[in-house]
């Protein structure tokens, strides 16, 4: 059987987010292939090249039957995500949507799952709000004696609407900032960003401060990294590949195909 890791303990939590935030502020851009369960954060924490571990909240609901948004009730949420910090060493990075009415409270209950940094988003509330939204999640690492990697993410792009894009550079860029004065490790930038608008966000709100997400049409890990970008993770895409590959097994399993030859044997725990 392999080594199971034992739970963390408080001080282990820290030297994760310690671990962490130098991730972040590294030249190499982090990339985070995101996980949704404790056999997939075993599969991609054992990948040459793998840092650290970031869950998709998204398709964590998604494998418990709840849509995104807040939908799961967040005692599942933090189950799910303790399990998949049980399953290996590396830190972990959880995403914790809006911060589930509470981000403070929602952050101490995951710090006491061993979770070492976060993914809270700002669904473009008024900017005073959300900026008291990251102060309470910061502080509340503190008070645990945990510098808590807070990616915050602003929704100016996915929530932007017909806005002109200058506009929404300059809202995502006001917001980054903010975030990061209250505290915030790096600031969540989700969208199809080209080259031109990352360039802009970068400069707006710094160096190895900005983080995106991979999306068919988006740049590559590399040219990201040339831009100044500290982090790059995938959302529930991962969790969507795998699904799509088992939809397209099962099709032919029904009909006359069998389990290919080359199929490792990757849930041995």
């Amino acid at each position: 059987m392999n080594h199971i890791p034992a739970p963390r303990t408080r001080s282990a939590v820290a030297e994760d987010a310690n671990t962490l935030r130098s991730l972040y502020e590294a030249s190499e851009v982090l990339r985070v292939v995101n996980v949704w369960d404790a056999v997939s954060a075993r599969v991609v924490a054992e990948l040459p090249g793998t840092r650290a571990i970031a869950t998709a909240g998204h398709a964590i609901a998604a494998s418990h039957g709840y849509a995104d948004g807040e939908q799961i009730p967040l005692h599942l949420m933090l189950e799910a995500v303790g399990r998949i910090v049980l399953a290996t060493d590396l830190p972990v990075s959880a995403d914790l949507d809006g911060g589930f009415g509470d981000a403070g409270e929602t952050v101490r209950r995951a710090i006491g799952v061993g979770v070492s940094g976060a993914n809270i988003e700002d669904q473009l509330r008024p900017l005073v709000e959300s900026t008291r939204l990251v102060a309470d999640a910061v502080k509340a690492g503190e008070r645990e004696g945990v510098s808590f990697a807070l990616n915050a993410r602003t929704d100016a792009f996915v929530r932007g609407g017909n806005r002109p894009i200058d506009e929404i550079i300059a809202d995502a860029v006001e917001r980054g900032r903010s975030y990061l004065d209250a505290g915030a490790t790096c600031i969540f930038v989700p969208g199809i960003l080209d080259a031109d608008v990352t360039r802009q966000l970068v400069a707006g709100i710094g160096e190895r401060k900005v983080s995106v997400i991979g999306l068919p049409g988006a740049l590559s890990a590399g040219e990201y990294e040339s831009l100044g970008v500290a982090r790059i993770s995938y959302g529930p895409m991962p969790q969507n590949v795998a699904l799509t590959a088992l939809k397209r097994l099962g099709a032919s399993l029904l009909g006359e195909g069998v389990i290919p030859s080359d199929t490792e044997i990757l849930n041995n725990f």
